[in-house]
């Protein structure tokens, strides 16, 4: 084996890679300012994109959930009165064990809501008394006075449990005769809160208006 010649070789090889070094630097260098660019360069997702890529997938098995449709029939209101036959009946009874020939009955008072096919529903606001009282003079104020204390004495001793919304007014019907009557009426809440140890004609004065 020639030492001497494989030195030699050797040695040039080393010379070579020398001389081909500032080549090779700059080619990677270049390699990697594309692989640079190449992934700065790549498209970003954006929400519509991702939104298009959504899309076009294929549809699966799960099934979409659906809005229920509103079932609302529309109506229209009107006022309307109830009749209350329980309610009505109790105070007509009451009426009665104070003076036979008296009368009273109840109703409610609301709004019916009238579908199309001419059904309804109604929501009452208040209880409202009527009641009808024979009397002898229709200018004796302390007669009047007392019959309407003992008629709202008998309403606030009603269940309240059957009432329907809230306290409406009794409606007086003072008969003399046929063609001869006095009516007036009196707001339940107005005489539970302003009436306290008044009667007679003090108390009818409080609510008669002429008319």
């Amino acid at each position: 084996m020639n030492i001497p010649s494989i030195l030699s070789r050797t040695w040039d090889k080393i010379e070579g890679m020398k001389k081909n070094t500032p080549y090779l630097v700059i080619a990677a260098l270049v390699a990697a300012g594309l692989l640079v660019q190449n992934l700065s360069s790549t498209p970003q997702l954006t929400p519509t994109a991702v939104a298009e890529i959504q899309t076009a997938l294929p549809a699966t098995d799960t099934p979409i959930p659906t809005v229920a449709t509103s079932s609302y029939e529309p109506c229209g209101y009107q006022w309307a009165y109830h009749n209350a036959e329980e309610l009505g009946a109790m105070f007509d009874e009451g009426m009665r064990d104070m003076h036979p020939a008296t009368s009273g009955n109840v109703s409610f008072y609301g709004e019916d809501c009238v579908y199309a096919d001419g059904t309804s529903t109604f929501s009452a606001l208040e209880t409202d008394f009527f009641v009808r009282i024979p009397v002898e003079e229709l200018t004796n104020e302390d007669v009047l006075g007392e019959w309407i204390s003992l008629t709202l004495q008998l309403v606030l001793e009603l269940p309240t449990d059957m009432l329907q919304g809230k306290y409406g007014f009794v409606e007086f019907w003072f008969e003399k005769s046929a063609s001869e009557q006095l009516t007036m009426r009196v707001p339940i809440q107005e005489y539970m809160d302003g009436t306290h140890g008044i009667s007679g004609a003090t108390l009818f004065r409080m609510f008669y208006v002429k008319r």
